[in-house]
């Protein structure tokens, strides 16, 4: 009965080593108040002075999004006061932003769909109130920060098509290397402005705003409880008087949405521009270097069919973080075969990190697995060997060699302690060799299995084939 009528704005916190307008740090979760200066606090006299870094990272992702980069681009003041803004004014872009008309494409039910990037625009961080035993105090550290804001044309139609295209963004912006775009740290928080109308009306509804959502679970459930409140609400004839322009907030403990404020007009801002700030000129040498952006996730899952032959599954996992795709191409760029890397790395180091761990934390990094995967290629041990030495790896410290040794995990590719078993074998199996020289090329396996158990399992398969096939002609 109903469409769902989505917009997106993320406000993600740009990876500069210093603030957007001064040279204070950065650095997350440092002691209160430690990181602030006379511009971070707006006191008298003191003067913004705009971070380039924070311009190239924006240009970067312009790029990425097939954007339209003005290199002309103007800074105004928003004003309005808040306990965790010292000036009352935030420095922000309105008319002239630095990104406008972007785009990207997210996958709807195996089609690709088109995301439109209304804008994406530099400002500043505020700092950040924190309510404790009854007072409110204010951190300025984060006051200043250098924030990107991206603004989604409303083309997004479920909950579910939010958090797709969230993802992308969220991969594009790492694999950019632009932002960490940490959610628990709050590097990239989401504004969701949700409204529903009947289906087949093309008229934009009065639209609610969910603020500062920072978990793709909390953002699909917040969604889904502001769409499921203005349908009761239409349904029962109510719509007018329980759907208006407000902001609202999200209940992570019951999975509701509350009201904050009225929402305001960007007339009640009063922008203009900021006096203090110059129009941004991009030089010519700036722009041309920023736009020249790195392989993102998409473009790797395509080399890695095209050139590795790597099924579209595993190539998406693969590029699911950033640090999960350069681990696999530190695998291939030591030469291990592709393949091998993939199971290596997909199902059995993937499967065995527990309790939040991931691939950047993981105890066996890419120099480790590289030895373990060069010692079953070179036939040192056996894959079923590898797993145990893997095993011990993600509880100790040691050295792939030092973990054979200690584990007696060696291979035997010795001929002439493999050829003994042999002759044993085949001696006490007489009849059956008889069987399998008249035509029963099935038993061929049954030898090979009665090799590999009188040896413990630390003979080399390979090996064990070709003297086999050697002795039964």
């Amino acid at each position: 009965m109903f469409e769902v009528v989505i917009g997106l704005e993320v406000h993600t916190q740009l990876n500069t080593k210093t603030k957007i307008f001064c040279s204070c740090s950065t650095s997350f979760g440092d002691e209160a108040n430690t990181h602030v200066c006379p511009t971070c606090l707006a006191l008298p006299g003191s003067l913004p002075v705009l971070n380039k870094e924070a311009v190239r990272k924006a240009i970067s992702f312009g790029a990425a999004v097939n954007a339209t980069i003005n290199k002309r681009s103007v800074f105004n003041r928003k004003n309005y006061f808040y306990p965790d803004l010292p000036k009352a004014y935030q420095i922000s872009q309105f008319e002239i932003p630095i990104v406008e008309k972007g785009e990207l494409f997210i996958d709807v039910n195996g089609e690709k769909k088109r995301i439109g990037i209304t804008r994406a625009h530099l400002e500043e961080d505020a700092g950040k109130n924190i309510h404790e035993s009854g007072q409110s105090l204010v951190d300025l550290n984060r006051a200043g920060t250098p924030l990107l804001e991206i603004v989604s044309e409303p083309d997004l139609r479920s909950s579910d098509e939010a958090v797709a295209y969230l993802k992308k963004l969220h991969s594009i912006l790492r694999f950019l290397n632009i932002s960490d775009a940490n959610m628990q740290e709050g590097s990239f928080r989401c504004d969701a402005n949700v409204s529903i109308r009947p289906k087949g009306d093309s008229k934009l509804y009065t639209r609610v705003e969910i603020k500062n959502l920072n978990s793709f679970r909390f953002i699909q459930k917040a969604i889904d409880y502001e769409v499921e409140r203005q349908s009761a609400a239409w349904e029962d004839g109510k719509y007018d008087e329980e759907v208006y322009q407000e902001t609202r907030l999200f209940d992570t403990v019951n999975l509701v949405t509350r009201s904050m404020r009225g929402k305001e007009d960007s007339a009640e801002y009063r922008y203009f521009p900021d006096p203090d700030l110059l129009p941004v000129e991009i030089p010519e040498e700036m722009y041309n270097e920023a736009i020249k952006i790195p392989e993102l996730a998409e473009q790797k899952v395509a080399r890695y069919e095209r050139e590795l032959g790597i099924k579209e599954d595993d190539a998406l996992i693969l590029t699911s973080s950033v640090e999960t795709a350069k681990y696999f191409e530190e695998l291939v760029d030591a030469k291990i075969s592709p393949k091998l890397a993939v199971t290596w790395l997909i199902v059995e180091l993937l499967g065995r990190l527990k309790n939040g761990a991931t691939i950047e934390t993981s105890p066996v990094n890419s120099a480790k697995m590289i030895e373990l995967l060069r010692r079953i290629e070179d036939g040192t041990i056996s894959a079923k060997a590898a797993k145990e030495v893997l095993d011990y790896l993600m509880e100790n410290d040691a050295s792939v060699d030092g973990v054979i040794e200690k584990l007696g995990l060696k291979q035997v590719s010795d001929d002439s302690a493999i050829v003994a078993i042999i002759d044993q074998i085949l001696s006490a199996n007489a009849d059956k060799v008889a069987e399998y020289k008249s035509g029963k090329d099935k038993l061929f396996g049954f030898f090979v299995g009665q090799t590999m158990k009188e040896g413990k399992g630390a003979f080399n398969p390979a090996k064990v084939n070709e003297l086999l096939k050697e002795k039964l002609g």
